[in-house]
């Protein structure tokens, strides 16, 4: 737009346009422009001295991780501490971002929605305003001054009389889109700049995590080591079992590592009595048996990734059938936690399922995960609610429910690829979350499923109130 014509559009809001229109045609006027939020500034090239600093800041960061590490040298308690503290920031940090994400995507469209509705306009107001100028130029005679123009001074009076209303409305319209526009822009500089901070606090969290997943393997392994043997076992009845439930009693009966597991699980026995239960016992890192029962845990765990449910327990599958867990589409390369205390009685390959996670929770219950590119914990293994257990993938397939990600059985949950097909392969890096599920969908997802004695049951009961809120599915 011209500087004439923000002018005019200015001087139509305020009231002043019929006492300004001579002032058009008048060499040497000044024109008022109408402010516009000031363009984002384009950065090229490296900045070396940011990267540094940032160098600096990582190495800092590792110096005193290394040394929280050497002061809870043999101290379970505080490592799990620290494990789980991470793993909820870290948490929090990704469904920040996925948050913002959305933001970004919605202020992005509204901005698109509003230079689309300017362009539309600008031919109608092209021509209102350069009739105006014209006028300007030549503007009607005075009443007083030529009583024989009487008749031109009334019929420019009329024309006048129909003509700047109309002009007010665009003028309106316009200046109210231009202001929309200068709070989009504004709102998406903001949004911009919380993304890159957040990204970096994440990017600092995810290597403190590494860090620390790395340190309790280590210790995990020259405490309690697991025998290849054992391991080896566990995968062979995996490849010889062709339905979970059937896999978790092989495991627990057959595998020592899971037996030892399960005999844990049913020594422990807590009464479940009526009200709410002493959560004393979550407050301890160093336990060593879950700090309640299962089934009073409802309206407790957190959720065990940060991201947005495309899929819940009961819907409609693609085979006529139900789901029978949850799932949750993340970003790529999200941590993934226990959702409660339990002990690992199968972590590695399964069929459709992808990479596949069990925990015995006690009382019968068992959580079912899958989807995820790397599994952090080993077999027989103790876990807390919060505890960093695996991580998701950099790519997710979405062609069906049993390729990676989705983790369904084609026996009871969906469908399998059909024979040569190829999954449609969709890099996650840099793709947004959107606000409704079904944006999410080429993103990395995590399949969740809670199991009683066997039987599929829904973990919606279960999830915090402060973490389900966050779902949306």
């Amino acid at each position: 737009m011209t500087a004439r014509a923000a002018l005019l559009l200015s001087l139509a809001l305020a009231g002043l346009l019929p006492a300004a229109m001579p002032a058009l045609g008048q060499p040497g006027a000044a024109p008022a422009v109408v402010p516009l939020p000031p363009p984002v500034p384009s950065r090229s090239g490296l900045d070396t001295d940011a990267l540094k600093s940032d160098l600096r800041g990582t190495e800092e960061a590792q110096k005193r991780l290394r040394v929280e590490l050497e002061a809870a040298k043999g101290d379970r308690a505080r490592l799990n501490q620290m494990l789980v503290e991470t793993a909820t920031r870290t948490r929090s940090v990704e469904q920040q971002l996925i948050d913002v994400e959305g933001r970004i995507v919605m202020l992005d469209g509204s901005a698109a929605d509003l230079s689309a509705s300017l362009a539309k306009r600008r031919g109608v107001l092209a021509q209102v305003l350069a009739a105006l100028m014209r006028m300007g130029r030549e503007p009607p005679p005075a009443l007083l001054m030529r009583p024989d123009d009487a008749l031109d001074a009334v019929r420019s009076a009329i024309l006048l009389g129909a003509l700047l209303p109309e002009l007010r409305v665009e003028a309106e319209t316009l200046a109210a889109d231009l202001s929309e526009q200068a709070r989009v822009r504004g709102e998406l500089t903001a949004a911009r700049d919380s993304l890159t901070r957040l990204k970096a606090e994440l990017d600092d969290d995810r290597k403190r995590l590494s860090i620390l997943v790395t340190e309790r393997q280590r210790r995990q392994a020259e405490e309690q080591p697991v025998p290849q043997a054992e391991k080896s076992q566990a995968e062979t009845v995996a490849k010889a079992t062709g339905d979970v439930h059937d896999l978790v009693t092989r495991l627990e009966t057959e595998v020592g590592p899971s037996a030892r597991a399960a005999d844990a699980a049913k020594a422990v026995t807590r009464p479940v009595e009526p009200g709410k239960p002493d959560l004393t016992a979550l407050r301890n890192p160093a336990r060593i048996t879950p700090a309640i029962a299962f089934s009073q845990a409802k309206g407790l765990l957190p959720l065990p990734v940060a991201g947005v449910t495309v899929k819940t327990f009961g819907a409609p599958d693609s085979v006529g059938g139900a789901e029978k867990g949850m799932t949750i589409a993340t970003r790529a390369g999200a941590p993934v936690s226990a959702p409660a205390d339990g002990w690992v009685v199968y972590a590695g390959p399964f069929r459709s399922y992808g990479q596949l996670l069990i925990i015995n929770a006690g009382g019968g219950y068992h959580i079912l995960m899958a989807g995820m590119e790397r599994i952090t914990v080993d077999l027989g293994q103790f876990v807390l609610a919060g505890e960093p257990v695996g991580v998701m993938g950099g790519l997710s397939r979405t062609a069906g429910p049993a390729a990676r990600g989705a983790a369904v059985p084609a026996s009871s949950q969906g469908p399998t690829l059909a024979a040569g097909q190829a999954p449609s392969v969709v890099p996650t890096a840099g793709l947004r979350f959107g606000n409704e599920a079904g944006t999410a969908l080429g993103q990395p997802q995590l399949y969740v499923e809670f199991r009683k004695d066997g039987i599929s049951i829904d973990p919606t009961p279960w999830w915090a109130a402060t973490d389900s809120q966050k779902v949306r599915g």
